[in-house]
């Protein structure tokens, strides 16, 4: 006796699929499980066995072979509980065969029976619906799976309610997407008193996604300013926000199968490890700059960094993926994202402050902010300084432009950036744009081009630090409205670019 159930392996957000081949046949009573399963599948036949005997159904007297096909792929994690149970109950003719091998399934069994959520519900379903297959998940994961409109999703609660369906006795009806969440708690960048180029370099950072490093002693604002991020910038489009769903599933942090249109914003402690900032660990799980993917990574204390750690950020922060090589896996994540970083100017935290600045200054400014290599200074398209804010500025009532106000002014630019590249499958904004695409879209006026030439030549810009300039006057220009980039928008790409001008 024979079945066939369907699963699936993941390979980072990406979902293949496996065929769960179930034989009973005569021989001394076994229960064994092959096809490189891990420690977690190796167990499945105990929790199958026992979530049986709790359904008073009986396991014939018979050798119970289940090959995971194919057999070269490593299987890990406990949803192949459920595709498990299903093939053996249709081998022993309990449950019709062919709506088995029409379903893919994933869910980890109880000892009772119940179906226990698990992740990477949504790139399952993804793999489902381009199959031409059913999704069975846990209830839980129910509303996450059916965000895929191509797939019907069954959501039981137990192996007892799947048993019910496929027999015919309690038909389920397909689970209902979750609600698309906004989160509505983003504070007002009018609260931020003073730091007025501060706050231009976070809306221009915002409309262009541009990197931004600030840069200034404790207490000035830097956290502030970056906490007021989310609220300027525009919410997530369909394709993005599925997108990054996906990642976070793989990941386990969807909760009530909610997609959330909000960019993600992520803010990791500076003692984070290498495989937690960049993807790693058991299962190459995907790390902060993947999960900060179509968002911010707001990194505080950024010297404080290992130095490693912040040496692995440049090669992402180009190419905007990650590839997780390790012994037994080899998974690529998308990592499109906006690094925000703050820094104090030394270790002291006081360099520019007379009186308070300890008694290796200036030296220590060097060597504290030296922890951070020129290639990946480079990277960063906006520098600003942040200065203290002074004592009378405190006792002024909140006043500047609201978030609202620069929130709309960034969705313009945005809209603007979306139009030009809509032809391009791999630009989406002006941090994107490069090759003939950039000259094209940011070559300034001649006043421009003349102010750039010689900016260039002074400050021996890099061929990066000269493109990266072109991209941020484009991003000025878009915020004003102007079709061409003219000397002004230049002038003030290149004042963020030479703010902290040993680092250029």
């Amino acid at each position: 006796m024979t079945a066939l159930a369907y699963t699936v392996a993941f390979d980072g957000i990406d979902a293949r699929l496996v065929q769960v081949q179930c034989a009973v046949t005569p021989g001394l009573p076994a229960f064994t499980i092959v096809g490189l399963p891990d420690k977690a599948v190796s167990e499945a036949r105990e929790r199958v066995r026992a979530a049986l005997s709790a359904l008073a159904i009986a396991l014939p007297s018979a050798r119970i072979s289940i090959n995971l096909s194919p057999a070269n792929i490593l299987k890990e994690g406990s949803h192949f509980d459920l595709p498990i149970a299903l093939a053996v109950l249709a081998a022993i003719d309990i449950l019709p065969k062919d709506d088995i091998a029409a379903t893919v399934a994933l869910g980890e069994l109880s000892l009772d029976g119940t179906l226990v959520p698990v992740t990477g519900a949504l790139p399952a379903a993804v793999a489902a619906g381009s199959d031409d297959r059913a999704l069975m998940c846990p209830r839980a994961c129910g509303a996450e799976a059916a965000w895929v409109d191509t797939v019907r999703v069954l959501a039981p609660g137990s192996l007892a309610q799947a048993i019910d369906h496929f027999t015919g006795r309690r038909v389920l009806d397909p689970a209902t997407a979750g609600e698309v969440r906004h989160d509505s708690g983003a504070r007002c960048l009018s609260e931020v008193k003073g730091q007025e180029r501060a706050k231009r370099a976070l809306e221009i950072a915002a409309a262009g996604r541009h990197h931004l490093i600030m840069v200034g002693s404790p207490g000035s604002g830097k956290s502030m300013l970056a906490a007021r991020l989310p609220g300027l910038l525009p919410p997530l489009t369909p394709v993005e926000a599925l997108e990054t769903s996906m990642i976070h599933s793989v990941a386990g942090l969807l909760s009530d199968g909610g997609i959330n249109r909000a960019r993600p914003f992520r803010e990791p402690h500076h003692t984070a490890s290498t495989p937690a900032i960049v993807g790693g660990g058991r299962g190459a799980k995907p790390g902060e700059i993947s999960l900060a993917h179509n968002g911010v990574l707001f990194m505080d204390e950024f010297p404080e960094f290992p130095r490693q750690v912040l040496e692995t950020l440049r090669q992402p922060i180009e190419t905007g993926e990650v590839v997780v090589a390790r012994a037994n896996a080899h998974v690529r994540y998308p990592c499109r994202f906006m690094l925000v970083a703050a820094a104090n100017p030394c270790k002291c935290g006081y360099l520019s402050e007379q009186g308070r600045a300890c008694g290796r200054a200036p030296g220590c400014g060097d060597d504290y902010l030296g922890r951070i290599s020129g290639p990946l200074m480079d990277r960063f398209d906006l520098r600003v300084e942040v200065p203290p804010v002074a004592y009378s500025d405190l006792d002024l009532p909140a006043q500047g432009e609201t978030t609202a106000v620069v929130a709309a002014r960034i969705a313009n630019a945005r809209a603007m950036q979306t139009a030009r590249y809509r032809a391009a499958s791999d630009m989406w904004s002006n941090a994107d744009a490069q090759g003939d695409v950039l000259d094209a879209v940011a070559t300034p006026d001649d006043a421009g081009r003349i102010l750039l030439r010689d900016v260039a030549e002074r400050f021996g810009l890099s061929a990066r630090g000269y493109h990266r300039v072109l991209r941020v006057a484009r991003t000025i220009a878009d915020l004003d409205g102007c079709d061409t980039v003219g000397r002004a928008h230049v002038a003030e790409a290149v004042s963020f670019r030479l703010t902290l001008s040993k680092q250029v």
